[in-house]
């Protein structure tokens, strides 16, 4: 195809869209194995009850899903996005295996290393193609729609193992449904996905924007939005990081059964999932640096409130209050990296941004178990909370406020 014969555009584009939002779906699933069982399930089978080591299959995960978010960046414009994805959804296929078959804890260390890089190779190459697709003033709505779709997944994996491992046990049931996403997921893609490196070929043609001196340094430190968007991406998934580990057990404290733990663990994804129908298109009309600082303020404000109530209705207004916060910042965080970057930086510089975002997992996990094991688990929500609190104060002193749809590079 050539690049005359390109026209960006989610309706233009939408059989291919609408394949990769399915495909996305996929991807988010295979995490939503993991979000209400995975604590039950190393204390039944092996017997993990610091909070610091249960929560190392976070920092696994973590960690290696930032480094393959990084490279899936830097070589998404020569391998090709496709390429990429397809090796991810190849990574993925032993991990359900791993997790039944799992004769010690290291075993699950290791399913989760596998994860997340799996994790950063589709969930990473979506995000790039989406963007490649959609055009300029959908990139907003592309992102909603990508996220809704991985994150509405997650929340309804997370709900129906919740279900299954109450009626069945934990193991191996659940995990059955990560075995058909994860060979669902490589047959759509293998047969029907194409590459998108002609849309990039074709928007760099007409694209003004002044490149970026240094990638990594500009996103990570010295560009004054990307920077303000980095340290949000790091902090919202540092305290997505606490809750995936730390919620259940907190919830099992207070004596919920799985069930009543499924439905408050998933309500904050599923929401955060269907929210970002909406917000997605809102950050292509309204002012990024405000739904940025509303949402991660209103994410901090949520967790703070978790210890202050054993009721189960208030506990669920509260995950569904954190998952609307979430979902006004992470659309918004992508949209915002793409309008200020040119098309042959911006898969490079989405890949730093997830480089360190995912990275908070990690962070996230080791702050608030270390915390938990020493002081007790309301004192790391509270300081989890604290934390994404004054990430909302960093965006709104260091973030400059953006014109709609054009492009501006600011340094320090």
């Amino acid at each position: 195809m050539k690049t005359h014969n390109i026209q960006p555009g989610i309706r233009e584009n939408w059989r291919q869209f609408a394949l990769l939002v399915l495909v996305n779906a996929f991807v988010g699933g295979m995490v939503g194995l993991e979000r209400t069982i995975l604590p039950k399930f190393a204390e039944e089978q092996f017997g993990i009850a610091s909070k610091t080591a249960l929560l190392s299959f976070i920092v696994a995960f973590g960690l290696s899903k930032a480094l393959a978010n990084y490279y899936t960046g830097r070589f998404a414009n020569l391998v090709g996005r496709r390429n990429l994805l397809l090796i991810g959804w190849l990574l993925a296929m032993p991990i359900p295996f791993m997790f039944i078959h799992a004769t010690s804890w290291n075993w699950i260390v290791m399913a989760n290393l596998l994860l997340g890089v799996s994790q950063g190779l589709t969930w990473s190459s979506t995000v790039v193609m989406k963007i490649d697709l959609a055009g300029e003033k959908d990139r907003g709505l592309a992102m909603g729609l990508n996220e809704f779709a991985g994150y509405l997944a997650v929340g309804l994996v997370a709900l129906l193992t919740g279900v299954v491992a109450d009626h069945y046990g934990v193991t191996p049931w659940p995990f059955y449904m990560g075995i058909f996403m994860a060979f669902s997921g490589f047959l759509l893609t293998a047969i029907w996905v194409k590459d998108t490196r002609i849309f990039v070929q074709k928007q760099s043609l007409a694209d003004h924007t002044t490149p970026l001196g240094n990638v990594f340094l500009e996103t990570t430190f010295k560009n004054r939005t990307l920077s303000a968007v980095t340290q949000a991406g790091l902090v919202n998934n540092l305290n997505d990081g606490m809750i995936w580990g730390l919620l259940p057990i907190f919830l099992a404290s207070i004596e919920f059964d799985l069930h009543k733990i499924g439905v408050i663990t998933a309500l904050y994804p599923t929401v955060w999932g269907i929210g970002q129908l909406f917000t997605g298109k809102m950050s292509d009309h309204f002012p990024k640096k405000t739904m940025l600082v509303g949402g991660m303020l209103l994410q901090g404000l949520a967790i703070m409130a978790l210890p202050f109530t054993h009721d189960f209705y208030t506990l669920t207004a509260i995950s569904a209050t954190l998952g609307l916060g979430t979902a006004l910042v992470y659309p918004t965080f992508l949209s915002t990296i793409a309008q200020v970057t040119s098309p042959a930086q911006r898969a490079e510089s989405i890949g730093v941004f997830r480089l360190w975002r995912d990275a908070g997992y990690a962070i996230g996990a080791v702050i608030s178990g270390i915390t938990a094991d020493a002081l007790g688990i309301e004192v790391a929500i509270f300081l989890i909370g604290a934390l994404t609190i004054g990430s909302s104060l960093i965006i709104q002193c260091r973030m400059p406020k953006m014109p709609k749809y054009t492009t501006v590079v600011v340094a320090l």
